[in-house]
């Protein structure tokens, strides 16, 4: 069943390599064939088949379950029944070639209230029959049945005598006859504060709805509740939806967006450009300010202005633009600070910046790098550090390089230049090539103009041998992949695969081996069903330096 598979192994390690060996593992020459299984098999599309409330005596619409032949060979079916108050119809033929499928629809017809059981049972030549498929449903009794969603309706504060949005209920006859709706009402304590419009008129038809508009007028503050209440011909009459509001009475409240700004690094003596805040009076009464100023421990360093006036009216809003320029180097912090009528005042916002020396200064997005284990010889992935000049002048680069026991393991390429201009980065990509097997370290130097210089970023990363096993692929149709099987000694390989599942390739690259130590491998391939495998490659072997 299977072809030849060139199989060869590399060892990644310093200059060491193992010749290609070829195996095969059918056709002539001394080659092994595994014998073609033919197999019938079958799945279904659902396992489960659910129906809804269905009226007793009553026949649902069908729902449909389809069967696959998911073998290599015909699936033969001898019988498909229905159990329970579940009936089926299929265009199922009693052979169904490899890699067909048919359907079969099923109906529920209650013969009984509450939830019915059944089940769909093929019998057929695929393992594990017959198959079934599970039916379940819930008969109810004819009549109407009325369902609100959603069942409470909360609205947000409101002001006092002023009117909300809209918030709408849905009224559904889940039921097989006519709804009779005698009243439609807003009821409880707080009946007058709110208000409906409906389009359900005096009935709901079978399965059909109708929409309930409830708004919100608060007579007074705090909270304020009722209920829409519809008295039908449904069980359960009277249904009710919950009503809850607030009232608020009139008043200023004062937002500030967003509630702090943090300035980029600025050269001493240089001023920033503008960032602005807005603040917006979400109350229903004037926001009168009687002071808007910059405060706090370094408030020279800011300065601001804006067009919010004395007042800013109900719904309004005003922005306030505020600029950087530091006395000092490091961090400086302040405040906007603005005194109102609004609950909370004074309302601030924060403000920080860095004041930065007028010379070069280097920020490094790391100042270590772990490599992790690497093949030896084998160049690893590009890992990068990041070089920003925060200060006010250009960073001049005198060089790159590494120092340390293992330099010349490491290796990196830049975008820096030999200058970075002030404000301005350059990333770094460093790489791994380990010379030889255990820790490696090393440090990337970087020589500027900038103070502490030289920069230093520390590197690690440790050298592991590895065995890279690879082969031709079978061409003949049914190999879902191969396991590979390793010993210590020649014919002594192991029973049990390296790989728990089939590799769906032709390589594999074992990691865990130890330096001086010999193994020896084999390959087979996978037939479709997961279980049945050809007989063991030719062997290959490997010698870890």
């Amino acid at each position: 069943m299977f072809s030849s598979h060139d199989f060869r192994v590399i060892v990644a390690t310093a200059f060491f390599a193992l010749a290609l060996l070829s195996i095969s593992c059918g056709g002539g020459g001394g080659s092994t064939a595994l014998a073609p299984v033919s197999t019938a098999g079958i799945s279904t599309t659902p396992t489960t088949v659910t129906f809804g409330n269905q009226s007793v005596g009553t026949s649902s619409a069908a729902q449909s379950v389809t069967l696959t032949s998911t073998g290599n060979a015909a699936l033969t079916i001898s019988s498909i029944t229905a159990t329970g108050d579940f009936t089926q119809t299929n265009n199922c033929a009693t052979s169904v070639p490899a890699g067909n499928n048919c359907t079969v629809n099923v109906i529920f017809i209650p013969t009984a209230t509450g939830t019915r059981s059944g089940s769909l049972n093929i019998s057929d030549n695929a393992a594990g029959s017959p198959q079934t498929v599970t039916l379940t449903g819930t008969g109810v009794t004819a009549g109407p049945a009325a369902s609100l969603a959603p069942t409470d309706l909360t609205f947000s504060s409101q002001i006092v005598g002023s009117t909300s949005g809209g918030q709408t209920l849905t009224l559904t006859n889940t039921g097989n006859a006519s709804l009779t709706i005698t009243s439609l009402a807003i009821t409880g304590t707080n009946a007058s504060d709110f208000a409906q419009t409906n389009n359900c008129g005096s009935s709901v038809g079978a399965g059909a709805n109708c929409t309930i508009n409830v708004t919100f007028t608060p007579s007074a503050s705090g909270s304020r509740a009722a209920s829409v209440t519809i008295t039908d011909n449904a069980t359960g009459s009277p249904q009710t939806v919950a009503l809850t509001g607030t009232g608020t009475a009139t008043a200023a409240t004062a937002s500030l967006t967003p509630a702090s700004l943090t300035f980029a690094s600025q050269a001493v003596g240089s001023s920033s450009s503008a960032e602005g805040v807005t603040l917006t009076n979400t109350g229903n009464a004037t926001l009168t300010i009687s002071s808007l100023a910059v405060t706090g421990a370094n408030a020279t360093d800011f300065a601001q202005t804006n067009n919010c006036g004395s007042s800013v009216a109900a719904g309004a809003n005003c922005t306030i633009s505020v600029t950087f320029t530091p006395s000092a180097s490091g961090s400086r912090a302040a405040s906007v600070t603005i005194t109102d009528n609004a609950t909370g005042s004074p309302q601030t916002v924060r403000l920080s910046g860095t004041g930065a020396t007028t010379g070069a200064v280097v920020s490094l997005s790391s100042t270590s790098l772990a490599f992790g284990n690497q093949p030896v010889q084998m160049t690893s992935s590009a890992q990068t550090v990041t070089l920003t000049n925060t200060g006010g002048t250009t960073l001049s680069i005198t060089s790159l390089n590494f120092t340390g026991t293992n330099a010349s393991d490491f290796a990196e390429t830049d975008t820096c230049g030999g200058s970075v201009a002030a404000g301005a980065n350059c990333t770094i990509g460093l790489l791994f090539t380990p010379s030889a097997t255990g820790a490696r370290t090393a440090a990337l130097s970087i020589s500027d103009n900038a103070s502490g210089s030289p920069q230093t970023v520390s590197l690690s990363g440790t050298g592991s041998h590895d065995v890279i096993l690879s082969w031709t692929g079978s061409t003949t149709p049914g190999v879902m992949g191969y396991y590979v099987y390793r010993g210590t000694t020649s014919g002594g390989e192991s029973s049990t695969p390296l790989n728990s599942t089939p590799i769906n390739g032709t390589t594999y690259t074992d990691e865990n081996v130890t330096a001086g130590a010999a193994y020896y491998y084999v390959v087979t391939a996978v037939a479709s069903n997961g279980v049945t495998q050809s007989a063991a490659s030719n062997e290959a072997g490997a010698t870890i330096p």
